[in-house]
């Protein structure tokens, strides 16, 4: 049976627990508001870009812009973009599994593979796997910014420009609400068109006209809307681990709760039976003195 001081001792422990987990969950809710109106007012300009830019792509000659071109598909790039720091619940865990599918999936296709992380969680899985990294990037999501998304789209761009891969896709954590996020596999090079049946009717449309021409818009639209597509996902990714962090801690500061009510109750039925035992050494030594 444990000694009342041991009970008393992790008690508090707990209690000290408790108390920094209910303080990362305010935390982790004042960041998400954040984070959510940021993406909640990045999402429909992206969103609009993607959706104008994969209609125009059928529309114009795909040979004429580098990040147009169709090629075999035997090289792959998946950008996987986890978090810096845990405590988020299965946040990284289900990026993490799904990469590993997905890149198994590549293998049995005969595909070529390369691997760039966003995220420390992501880095530090990928070390103790077989599949290349390419590059890496860390400390992203303490001061998240345009710059991020502009630095990690431009290394894209130049190389899929160079040849280094033919096809590239992103897998990570779309923000749905604060308890709810989605692993998404995106494919970010080249551009697919949109589907000649069943297309939407704001992708329909006849032919355009261009000014000043067709290969100057392209050349200029391109670059960026691969760098707002990549900040995008950032913006989403950090949203996503903020909403799950919120929840983890949320979850842990509940099970510290039940845990000391818990401990504290068997602290007083041990203590009680410590009580009864010392009176009844009492009375016994009492009642062996008449």
């Amino acid at each position: 049976m444990p000694s009342l001081q041991h009970l008393r001792r992790k008690i508090g422990a707990i209690t000290n627990t408790q108390k920094i987990t209910k303080a990362m969950k305010m935390v982790a809710a004042a960041k998400l508001k954040r984070a959510q109106a940021r993406i909640l007012a990045a999402r429909p300009y992206a969103h609009k870009m993607r959706n104008v830019l994969a209609n125009l792509s059928r529309r114009v000659n795909r040979a004429s812009h580098p990040l147009l071109q169709k090629r075999a598909g035997e090289v792959l790039e998946v950008v996987v973009v986890t978090s810096d720091r845990g405590l988020c619940g299965a946040f990284n865990a289900n990026i993490l599994r799904k990469a590993t599918e997905f890149l198994q999936g590549c293998e049995a296709r005969r595909a070529r593979v390369t691997v760039s992380l966003v995220g420390r969680k992501g880095r530090d899985y990928f070390r103790r796997r077989h599949w290349p990294i390419r590059h890496q990037w860390t400390d992203v999501f303490d001061r998240l910014s345009y710059e991020h998304g502009l630095d990690i789209g431009q290394d894209l761009i130049q190389q899929f420009t160079k040849g280094t891969f033919d096809e590239a896709y992103v897998i990570y954590n779309e923000f749905k609400s604060a308890i709810q996020q989605r692993v998404v596999v995106e494919k970010l090079f080249p551009i697919e068109a949109p589907d000649e049946d069943g297309e939407p009717s704001s992708l329909m449309g006849g032919s355009y006209e261009y000014e000043p021409d067709e290969d100057v818009l392209l050349h200029a639209l391109l670059p960026k809307h691969f760098q707002v597509q990549m900040f995008r996902i950032l913006l989403e990714s950090s949203a996503a681990e903020q909403g799950a962090r919120m929840a983890a801690m949320d979850g842990a500061t509940r099970n510290a709760g039940e845990l000391i009510k818990k401990l504290t109750l068997y602290y007083n039925k041990t203590r009680q039976a410590a009580i009864t035992k010392e009176l009844m050494d009492i009375v016994g030594g009492v009642e062996a003195l008449k």
